[in-house]
């Protein structure tokens, strides 16, 4: 299993792949805010753990391993964000506590916010359900 940070790492060259066709360490440092050396420390280090194939000066390439976790760890970011516009949380802060919180949950959480995110889409009489009981609750607060 990856760790959080490989995860950071395939995920975003994933993201890089799907958008341009490619992932070159610069664009993966500045996507991620980090020095070039520690990516390509990071990309020797996916590479003999069979998540990419790369070679120097040549580019990167996901693996079929690679691909299949970049692509749901993609989802789990994707699907904690769905969840937190749909509770309500500010969309200034949805980033960040989704970065703060993907790599703390289980793929079975990750599973079961799937099932929420859906039982709340297939009614939207749901989410106004919801966003009553939070007006509910910041009146009482005041």
């Amino acid at each position: 299993m990856p760790t959080p940070s490989m995860e950071d790492y395939i995920e975003q060259i994933y993201i890089l792949i799907e958008e341009k066709g490619y992932a070159r360490v610069s664009d993966i440092a500045e996507a991620l805010s980090v020095h070039p050396s520690s990516v390509t420390k990071m990309v020797q280090k996916l590479d003999k753990d069979q998540y990419l194939v790369y070679e120097k000066y040549r580019g990167l390439d996901l693996t079929s391993k690679g691909k299949k976790i970049g692509q749901r760890l993609v989802y789990r970011h994707e699907l904690l964000e769905q969840l937190l516009k749909i509770i309500g949380v500010k969309e200034e802060n949805i980033y960040q506590d989704v970065e703060g919180i993907e790599h703390h949950l289980s793929w079975d959480a990750i599973d079961r916010i799937g099932d929420l995110v859906q039982y709340f889409e297939e009614d939207r009489n749901r989410i106004e359900d919801l966003k009553e009981v939070q007006q509910k609750n910041e009146d009482n607060d005041e």
